[in-house]
């Protein structure tokens, strides 16, 4: 049995967005490197990077609705051709700016245009799909971004050793590239932005999402798991290398056993998973992500740390596709942007609070408090999704 059968499927458009995201991503540098670029080439202290990094995580929190919002209006390919070109333009104008009050103005507004994306993203694949392909689509989509992440980072490393400027601009570039491939493929099946009637657009505003109390409890029920899923670039690193002697090097090896298995399996996975439940899903997914992070609490060495990451990462693999489909799913036609608007808002919180609470915990009170306490966070999300109703 072929496991990527699911993937023959999928209409054209839907692989249109899939070398849109492998090709943005395989050019994404800057921000794996820019807590190392602000402390050896503009000066700050690490307190000052982390702080710019923390305005990220916040300007992508509060664009996420508002730009989902905008992509129902106005369109989601208008949204992500801007987001492209807007990012590829800012990042060369990043490169030039040296005063720190300057460089946190510029990271609210480059996280606002560049995770922009990310909503008007989910939700055309919402749109191109039927629903029995969503975690499939899901899957494939986070294919394409985990993919270009495993190539964009080693290149950057390179090239810091000759200039750390050149980040910025191979990141430009991919953008450009992005954004010129998708403007420049012809769409087979995706309904026109310019097609979109009057009475379309008015019934997108009739509802308040805020009054959906079941898609708000859903989003509260994600957002203790997501908080968890974020250690893996706060917390774990500083156990791995500091708490129990491993190198970066090694480090850098653990982690590319998340990456392949992603590369892998992601897609089997959710083809085979297709036929279970939501709820089921995304209580696995939330359950393997809890076992998996607490388990660090008595993995110390290689074998037992390979397994406490694969444990988590088919948790990953599990609960991203499956929360992004059920979204999805209830969101109402017409309006899919702004509920994956919100619901991008919970993975922005995961990645800009996640990493620093993880890593304040770990100062204060040990890695033992750490992973007990993702592990019981894991569970608070597995008890709440499986009160979902919807």
């Amino acid at each position: 049995m072929n496991p990527w059968k699911s993937l023959k499927g999928l209409p054209h458009d839907m692989w249109v967005l899939f070398f849109t995201s492998l090709i943005n991503r395989s050019g994404t540098m800057v921000l794996p490197f820019l807590t190392l670029y602000l402390t050896k080439v503009i000066g700050t202290s690490p307190a000052k990077a982390g702080t710019v990094l923390l305005v990220y995580g916040i300007s992508a929190f509060l664009a996420a609705p508002v730009t989902g919002k905008i992509s129902d209006r106005f369109g989601s390919l208008r949204v992500m051709k801007f987001s492209l070109f807007g990012t590829g333009l800012l990042f060369i104008l990043y490169s030039f700016l040296e005063n720190y009050y300057l460089i946190l103005i510029a990271s609210f507004i480059l996280s606002a245009v560049n995770e922009s994306f990310r909503p008007a993203n989910l939700s055309m694949i919402s749109e191109l799909v039927n629903p029995s392909q969503r975690r499939v689509a899901f899957a494939l989509n986070r294919l394409a971004i985990n993919a270009g992440m495993s190539i964009g980072p080693v290149i950057g490393g390179f090239l810091t050793l000759i200039d750390f400027h050149y980040l910025f601009y191979v990141n430009a570039l991919s953008s450009f590239a992005a954004g010129i491939y998708l403007s420049s493929v012809k769409w087979t099946s995706l309904k026109s932005d310019e097609t979109r009637t009057e009475s379309e657009t008015k019934s997108t505003y009739k509802l308040n999402v805020l009054s959906d109390k079941a898609f708000l409890f859903f989003l509260f029920a994600v957002i203790p798991v997501n908080l968890v899923f974020f250690q893996h670039i706060g917390a774990l690193p500083l156990y791995i290398v500091d708490d129990l002697g491993y190198t970066t090097a090694a480090f850098g090896l653990l982690s590319a056993v998340n990456t392949v298995m992603i590369i892998i399996l992601e897609v089997p996975i959710n083809d085979l998973m297709g036929n279970i439940s939501y709820k089921k899903s995304m209580v696995i997914g939330a359950l393997l992500a809890a076992i998996g992070f607490g388990a660090f609490a008595i993995a110390q060495t290689t074998i037992p740390l390979i397994i406490a990451i694969m444990i988590f990462t088919f948790g990953e693999m599990i609960f991203f596709p499956v929360t992004a489909a059920y979204t999805s799913e209830i969101a109402p036609e017409h309006r899919k942007g702004e509920y994956m608007g919100y619901y991008q808002m919970t993975f922005s919180l995961g990645f800009s609070f996640g990493p620093w609470l993880g890593t304040v915990v770990y100062q204060n009170f040990g890695s033992t408090i750490l992973w007990a306490s993702a592990f019981c966070l894991g569970l608070v999300s597995v008890l709440l999704l499986s009160l979902v109703r919807r």
